[in-house]
């Protein structure tokens, strides 16, 4: 069973950083397709960063440029990075993981199966 646990949400200033983690057990095959996702009260959860084993992350538009996701194999941990917060990137953050994926599958927002249980992240002016 695929299990993810978020670490590293905060509250911290505009202008400020902040490093997310999501550690991953479960998870087989040697190739990964993982992804983050924001949800603020009364909006659709929102897709921000995609990462696959070996490929170019994707980014969300309203990411672009401020935020890095990354993973270590090795350990099945995603990480975003997150700078130039602004109170906009106000939200809970998910970590999510496809489980079925293996090298060749498509990775993408919609495909994923395995959730964390969301850590906040709180930016002030």
């Amino acid at each position: 069973q695929v299990q993810l646990v978020e670490s590293g949400g905060g509250s911290v200033q505009a202008g400020g950083s902040l490093r997310l983690s999501c550690e991953a057990s479960g998870l087989s095959g040697g190739h990964y397709c993982m992804g983050w996702y924001r949800k603020v009260p009364g909006k659709e959860r929102e897709g921000v960063a995609l990462i696959e084993t070996a490929r170019t992350p994707d980014y969300a538009d309203s990411v672009k440029g401020r935020f890095t996701i990354s993973l270590d194999n090795a350990k099945t941990t995603s990480y975003l990075q997150m700078n130039s917060l602004t109170p906009e990137d106000t939200a809970m953050y998910y970590c999510a993981a496809d489980s079925y994926y293996r090298l060749g599958s498509f990775c993408g927002y919609h495909g994923m199966d395995s959730w964390g249980k969301g850590t906040q992240v709180t930016i002030s002016v």
